[in-house]
């Protein structure tokens, strides 16, 4: 059972989107008050409430989704919520579909798409990783994100060949390290209203890093916005 703070929250919230015409988000369109009602005294074991999913898109009117999972059982917890935002968002990928098998074709045959330079300047590969036993940011303790950090930097440090590289906290970088990872493209930012209104932003700088490898060729962002993003 949620507390009565929260339930005012997301009362108050509701009656926002509702009165405001301008509110276009996925977030109102499929928060009923039946889905409110079904919803609002539900807690994931992680601690997350309905709240945690839908403080951003009710703080920011002008959103065009409006929700965030706050941990992975989110997604099932509230998939009255959920599933129909991701079913329109998606344009019909309902919740009983699944993805299609992985085929990447034959890679050792793929060849050079630019032998002559021409037109390819540069190509990126990135993919989001989650941690078991973690919430997502918006739940995440100060406590937690250290000890993420350290599994991550503990892990990324014993990689070898043409991966092994190098570490960086945010927290503590010194204006060098930090001007050339802006020279390299590489430093991500503190998030935006939506995500600072989702608690996403929380604790900033702790628990967040970067590493890449020697050549700067390989990248992991450590809790910007995902768990992990490797690039």
């Amino acid at each position: 059972m949620v507390d009565a703070a929260v339930q005012e929250k997301l009362e108050a919230g509701f009656a926002k989107m509702q009165a405001d015409d301008s509110c276009k988000s996925l977030l109102k369109k499929f928060l009923t008050r039946e889905v409110l009602d079904k919803t609002k005294d539900l807690k994931t074991s992680f601690g997350s409430t309905l709240l945690d999913v839908v403080q951003s898109g009710m703080e920011n009117l002008d959103s065009g989704v409006g929700v965030y999972a706050p941990d992975a059982e989110a997604y099932s917890l509230f998939s009255d919520l959920f599933d129909p935002i991701i079913e329109d968002y998606h344009t019909g990928f309902k919740s009983g579909d699944k993805h299609p098998a992985r085929d990447f074709g034959d890679v050792e045959t793929l060849g050079n798409l630019d032998p002559e330079g021409q037109f390819i300047i540069s190509t990126r590969v990135r993919c989001g990783r989650s941690m078991e036993g973690y919430a997502f940011n918006p739940c995440l303790t100060e406590a937690q994100y250290k000890e993420m950090e350290d599994k991550v930097s503990a892990a990324l440090s014993g990689l070898e060949g043409e991966l092994k590289g190098t570490f960086y906290p945010l927290t503590g970088m010194t204006k060098e390290v930090q001007q050339q990872l802006i020279d390299d493209h590489f430093l991500f930012k503190e998030g935006d209203r939506f995500l600072q209104a989702a608690n996403a932003c929380r604790y900033w700088p702790t628990g967040r890093g970067i590493y890449h490898n020697v050549d700067k060729t390989f990248l992991v962002w450590c809790n910007e916005e995902d768990h992990l993003r490797i690039i």
